[in-house]
C-alpha cells in the first residue's frame, strides 16, 4: 500500500515496562525548580485492588499497600533515591486509581471483574511479595522496607488535574526532552508536555546502536506490511526522518512505505523512538537516545533531581506540569 502512514497509537494510560538498572551521579545541569506550597496532608492507605493473575487465570484481593509496595518494587530500581521512590509511588497509585476508574465505567470482559491484570504489556508492573523476595533475594529485607518507608510517606496522595486523577505515565530515560502524548499516542493531554530532562543524557544506558542485516529488516517491515516494496540497493531504502522537537521520529520513509517511528521501534525492538539510521554497506545501524516512550516522569531524572535535594513534589510538579497533589479520600 504505496504511500501509506503508519501511525502506533495507543492508549495515553498505557506505560512501557521498566528494567531495573544502577542510577549514576548526575552533571551540573539540573533544570531549575520553583519552591511548592506545603504538601496536603496524604490521606489514609485503605481499601484492596482486584488482581487478575493471568497465570491462573483467578482474581484476588490485595490490600492497596501492598499493591503499591509491589508495583513500585516492579517498576523502580530500588537503588533510588527515597524521593524518587515516593514520587513513583505517587504515579503508580493515580495510575492504578485510574485504570480501575475507567475499567468500572467501561468494563473489559477479560478481567474477570478485576480492576485490572498482572501483566505488565497491559498494565503497570507489579511483584507480590514473594515475587519480591525471590527478585531481591538477600536484598530483600532492606529494599522492602525501603519501598514500605516511601509507600506509607506518599501512598496517600494522588496526582489530579481538574479534580481527576492523570494518567501518569513515565519511562527510563528520557531524551534529554521528555515527550508530548500526542506526538507519541495521538492524545493530547495538557499534562503530559515535553519537558527539559537533560541529566538522563549521562545515563550509562542512554545511547545504544544496535546493527540489523537488510534481509532481516526487511522480513520484520514485510511481516507487518506485506506490500512495503524495496529498492535492490539498501542504502537507498530510507528517507531522511522527520522529527519532533524532543527528538521523536515522527515519521520516515523505508520501502515503498512512510512508517512512524513509533511502529519502527515496535517492529524493531529499538530501545526508542529517537533514533537515527546508517547504512554501513552490510548492515543498517540504529543508534537510539533514551529508553521508553519519553512520555512523562523519566526514572532516570527523577532520581537525578532527587540526589540534587529535590522533593517528590517538586519532582512530580516538573515532569507532570498544572497538576495538584490530592489526599486520597
Amino acid at each position: 500500500m504505496d504511500g501509506k502512514i503508519r501511525f502506533l497509537m495507543l492508549h495515553a494510560a498505557v506505560m512501557l515496562l521498566l528494567p531495573a538498572g544502577i542510577m549514576l551521579r548526575r552533571p551540573p545541569d539540573m533544570p531549575a525548580v520553583q519552591p511548592l506550597p506545603m504538601l496536603p496532608s496524604a490521606g489514609e492507605i485503605s481499601g484492596s485492588y482486584r488482581v487478575l493473575d493471568t497465570a491462573s487465570g483467578e482474581v484476588f484481593e490485595v490490600p492497596v499497600r501492598d499493591y503499591l509496595i509491589g508495583a513500585v518494587g516492579a517498576e523502580m530500581p530500588a537503588s533510588n533515591e527515597p524521593e524518587a521512590l515516593k514520587a513513583q509511588v505517587v504515579a503508580c497509585h493515580t495510575y492504578a486509581e485510574r485504570i480501575r476508574a475507567q475499567n468500572a465505567a467501561e468494563p473489559d470482559n477479560t478481567l474477570c471483574g478485576a480492576d485490572f491484570s498482572d501483566d505488565s504489556s497491559r498494565y503497570q508492573a507489579f511483584f507480590t511479595e514473594e515475587e519480591l523476595r525471590t527478585f531481591y533475594g538477600t536484598e530483600f529485607d532492606a529494599y522492602y522496607a525501603k519501598f514500605a518507608a516511601a509507600v506509607d510517606a506518599a501512598g496517600g496522595l494522588l496526582l489530579c488535574y481538574d479534580g481527576e486523577p492523570i494518567a501518569a505515565a513515565f519511562h527510563a530515560i528520557s531524551s534529554g526532552e521528555t515527550e508530548s502524548a500526542e506526538t507519541v499516542w495521538g492524545n493530547a493531554l495538557p499534562y503530559l508536555v515535553p519537558v527539559e530532562s537533560a541529566a538522563d543524557r549521562s545515563a550509562p544506558d542512554y545511547k545504544e546502536t544496535v546493527s540489523i542485516p537488510p534481509e532481516t529488516l526487511q522480513k520484520a517491515l514485510n511481516a507487518q506490511d506485506p506490500a512495503c516494496t524495496f529498492p535492490e540497493d539498501p542504502a537507498q531504502w530510507f528517507s531522511a526522518p522527520e522529527c519532533s522537537p524532543s527528538g521523536t521520529v515522527l515519521q520516515i520513509g523505508c520501502g515503498s512505505v512512510t512508517w512512524s517511528g513509533q511502529l519502527l521501534r515496535e517492529v524493531l525492538g529499538l530501545r526508542s523512538a529517537c533514533f537515527t539510521v546508517a547504512y554501513d554497506g552490510a548492515q543498517f545501524r540504529f543508534t537510539t537516545h533514551g529508553f521508553g516512550h519519553d512520555v512523562g516522569m523519566s526514572q532516570y531524572g527523577a532520581n537525578a533531581m532527587a540526589k540534587e535535594g529535590c522533593s517528590f513534589a517538586e519532582i512530580l510538579a516538573h515532569y507532570y506540569p498544572d497538576t495538584v497533589l490530592t489526599p486520597i479520600e
